[in-house]
């Protein structure tokens, strides 16, 4: 939701640690030495049709139905 503008949300694991982190525009962690798990599009067009401008709902209904945890989980190793 701080993400100004346009750009990703992160879930990384760094140091054995997770973090939360963003990135605007074409960055991504990989150029940071960072290991993604999971990015959230953050963008307009991701969720402007069925959300207008109501990120954070899009946000929630994301986390809540459409993440494959079992998957991240496996990205872990």
């Amino acid at each position: 939701m701080t993400q100004f503008g346009n750009g990703w949300a992160w879930l990384i694991i760094t140091g054995g640690r997770l973090e939360i982190t963003n990135t605007a525009n074409a960055d991504t962690p990989m150029t940071h030495a960072l290991k993604p798990l999971l990015m959230a599009d953050v963008w307009e067009h991701a969720y402007y049709l069925d959300y207008q401008n109501r990120r954070a709902d899009y946000l929630t209904t994301f986390i809540e139905k459409l993440i494959n945890w079992g998957f991240v989980n496996s990205c872990l190793g």
